[in-house]
């Protein structure tokens, strides 16, 4: 889920292209899919911009695939693969497939397994996050970044406070916050985005993480229904943190991108217990965008009883079933993950090769490299925390995965405002769950 990055919006050309793809509906779909892969011209289309055109270029050159490009907002994507593949129509020969949809676009078929196409298990210890995109035992894409939850925090802010070590457990984390209060240093030291939107949820299952459970079982039955439940414990942490005044009140409208720039990219609050990887380095180093430039940084997530795990949450790019040139989109897949890409599109070997804000590498080899390279800030913990990093369902997001983030950040929103109980909210959300758990 795009949750983590600000929308993208096509410009002029990308909407044409749209247009002019959706009006080639009627694609004969993968029975009759051609196996060209030269003088071809595959459609990509992502919510990112695209690479530079000279990367572009040589991929062309190398390969005789020629790709036109279209970057949409994240939200408008998904109604446009799930609407051309319910009509069996041609969209795109490779276009996004985020982790959180997984299980849905795994379940209805809507994109060819990509272990036919790639070595998928060789690359599966290079790429941690690969795990999150495999549904009934096949590949449905391959991640083209990495993203996690992190735990950032302003050092100096935490020095002010007193606080001489950094807390490896939440309950040594809960007294840093209440300590910075206590003394003054800001008067609501901790960021959490109560705002009734992915966020929210996002945050709840890091924070689940953290106390040491998950949020479902394999078979999408919740597991956060008992008051000594990590999930339950997590949700009433977060509705605590908030009542006792270590969290903003205004953020119970507030997103997690709109808190990350407003507050903690400010030096209003503390930390931010479920961050996302590489906003120190894309946002809170930038001296345009933020007042604490070298002064926050990441921390191995504070769990129960000692450091807890980070989840992840990244893209991926896969070939939809009615792709008119699948074998080519493999190849562009193959290309626009490989490692040696990866780093360049950070930017590690010059503006000119990069990726317009691209988090980071999907491929732990790459993150390594540009982390030798001093060009990845953060990056001797990012690369420990992504080698590590787990998905948010063990068992793969299921296919109602909408319905139930709804469920969730709308009664977790409405407990925090104080309409719910934490119990009401936490029972509203099992129910949702266990009702389609039973149905898939």
């Amino acid at each position: 889920m795009a949750q983590r990055r600000s929308p993208r919006y096509a410009g002029a050309a990308g909407a044409a292209l749209l247009l002019t793809v959706a009006a080639c509906g009627g694609g004969g779909g993968s029975s009759s899919a051609s196996t060209a892969t030269k003088d071809v011209t595959i459609t990509v289309v992502l919510a990112v911009d695209p690479p530079p055109k000279a990367t572009l270029d040589a991929f062309t050159a190398q390969t005789g695939i020629k790709v036109k490009w279209a970057n949409i907002d994240w939200d408008s994507l998904q109604t446009k693969i799930s609407a051309a593949a319910t009509a069996h129509t041609y969209f795109a020969d490779a276009t996004d497939v985020d982790w959180s949809r997984v299980g849905q676009l795994g379940k209805l078929g809507w994109f060819l397994p990509m272990e036919k196409y790639l070595d998928t298990k060789g690359m599966a210890a290079d790429v941690p996050q690969l795990a999150s995109f495999t549904e009934g035992g096949h590949v449905v894409g391959i991640p083209y970044d990495a993203s996690f939850m992190v735990t950032t925090v302003n050092t100096e802010l935490l020095k002010k406070a007193g606080v001489t070590s950094t807390p490896t457990t939440i309950g040594q984390f809960t007294a840093a916050m209440e300590q910075a209060k206590a003394k003054g240093v800001v008067q609501y030291p901790l960021n959490i985005p109560f705002a009734a939107a992915e966020g929210l949820s996002t945050y709840w299952y890091q924070t689940t993480g953290a106390f040491g459970g998950a949020i479902l079982d394999a078979q999408g039955k919740p597991q956060f229904t008992d008051p000594s439940s990590a999930g339950y414990k997590a949700a009433q942490w977060m509705v605590d943190a908030l009542k006792k005044g270590l969290v903003p009140p205004g953020n119970i409208n507030v997103l997690d991108s709109q808190s990350q720039q407003t507050l903690m990219a400010k030096g209003q609050v503390v930390s931010t217990f479920s961050d996302y990887s590489g906003n120190v380095g894309s946002l809170y180093d930038l001296p345009a965008s933020s007042s604490v430039v070298k002064k926050v940084t990441y921390i191995p997530t504070p769990g129960a009883t000692g450091v807890g795990p980070n989840l992840s949450n990244p893209d991926g790019i896969g070939i939809p079933k009615q792709a008119k040139y699948p074998a080519a989109a493999a190849k562009f897949i193959s290309w626009f993950t490989d490692p040696a890409n990866q780093v360049d599109f950070s930017g590690a070997n010059g503006p000119d090769k990069a990726l317009s804000g691209y988090a980071m590498p999907s491929h732990l080899s790459a993150v390594q490299r540009i982390t030798a390279k001093g060009t990845l800030i953060g990056g001797d913990v990012l690369s420990t925390l992504l080698k590590d990093s787990k998905p948010v369902f063990p068992g793969g997001a299921p296919a109602w995965y909408p319905e139930f983030s709804n469920a969730v950040y709308t009664n977790l929103h409405d407990a925090a405002t104080g309409s719910k109980s934490v119990a009401e909210a936490i029972k509203a959300i099992a129910a949702l769950a266990t009702a389609r758990a039973g149905g898939s």
